[in-house]
């Protein structure tokens, strides 16, 4: 593999076409993107492919031939043990942006991406409600931190995915027992979040997708159980659900979840639209819930990667993957 900025993110027999393909897929897992790639295919529009667990880039090298990177790489790789990718990510969206290139999703939008610390502290800035939260470095703070929540709390891993390592614990005794017995895992970066758990009214959350930071659709996912591996942009009720190790997708009739369209009221979305534009994130999706105790809505979780809902046409009545590509194809013209 050539170490020329240019040529690092694509194999070594890309046909000549994508070797000077004007968009580049920055990205972790092999399975989730099939859908945009072939909308693309279909439209005969240029891109090229690159795989972070095989991505290295040189810093003195010839400037990339591409015109537009579009980052896609998940907070939750650690899980497929791509861990590595993350902050290698990070510096390579930076090392672009010098550059002047157009950076889809990028270096600020991937800083939210990889701190729901970060996060929380830009909901508060633009005045949204958020979960109650403390943040934490060491598990023997997790009790102390607690203090002055209402149980049930969550402990949430800072650098996470698909609710990947979420524990719930109902009673201070819970918690200083799992801290004793040394069951408190801190994520990737060691930093986690002490929550309140919110009870959720009528039993769903809701996520909201947008694109180039305005609204595009929202969904409710219906939870059964107590479940906190949500991944609603994946899910949905149908028979059938490819499911692959460690990843993202579920299978539907495991989780209990059935998903179905839904317009928020007008605030919301100018809420969700104020957030996406103050994170720079370009494509993007924002979780929220409405607490069943007091029946407010707390914002708690701003994604930089959106995997669209499972057969969309059914569920919000549109493909929103041509909409992708309709703003893939304008950010190529508008930088070449």
């Amino acid at each position: 593999m050539s170490s020329q900025v240019a040529e690092e993110v694509l194999p070594q027999n890309a046909p000549a076409k994508e070797a000077a393909a004007p968009l580049v897929f920055l990205y972790e897992h092999p399975e989730w993107f099939k859908p945009v790639f072939a909308e693309l295919e279909r439209r005969g529009v240029p891109f090229g492919k690159a795989f972070i667990p095989d991505h290295f880039y040189d810093i003195g090298g010839n400037d990339p031939k591409f015109k537009v990177l579009f980052n896609r790489m998940s907070p939750s790789a650690n899980s497929r043990d791509h861990g590595s990718g993350i902050f290698h990510t990070l510096a390579y969206l930076e090392h672009l942006e010098s550059l002047g290139l157009r950076v889809l999703n990028g270096s600020k939008a991937f800083r939210y991406e990889i701190s729901k610390a970060a996060q929380h502290s830009l909901l508060r800035s633009l005045g949204l409600k958020f979960l109650p939260s403390r943040v934490i470095h060491n598990a023997s703070q997790a009790v102390a931190a607690a203090e002055g929540l209402r149980y049930p709390i969550i402990v949430k891993a800072n650098i996470g995915g698909s609710g990947k390592g979420i524990v719930r614990f109902n009673s201070k005794e819970e918690l200083q027992s799992a801290v004793d017995n040394d069951q408190i895992d801190l994520g990737y970066d060691s930093i986690a979040l002490v929550q309140e758990f919110v009870p959720a009214r009528g039993g769903y959350i809701t996520r909201v997708e947008t694109l180039n930071g305005k609204y595009l659709y929202a969904i409710h996912v219906h939870l059964t159980g107590e479940t906190f591996d949500l991944c609603p942009a994946d899910i949905c009720q149908i028979k059938e659900v490819e499911t692959f190790d460690n990843a993202c997708v579920l299978e539907a009739g495991k989780s209990g979840l059935k998903v179905e369209g839904y317009t928020p009221p007008p605030e919301v979305i100018q809420n969700v639209e104020r957030i996406m534009q103050a994170a720079g994130i370009d494509v993007g999706g924002i979780e929220y819930i409405v607490d069943d105790r007091d029946g407010e809505i707390y914002y708690y979780d701003v994604n930089a990667l959106s995997n669209f809902v499972a057969d969309a046409p059914r569920v919000i009545g549109f493909n929103p993957f041509e909409n992708l590509a309709d703003f893939l194809e304008e950010e190529i013209r508008r930088a070449i």
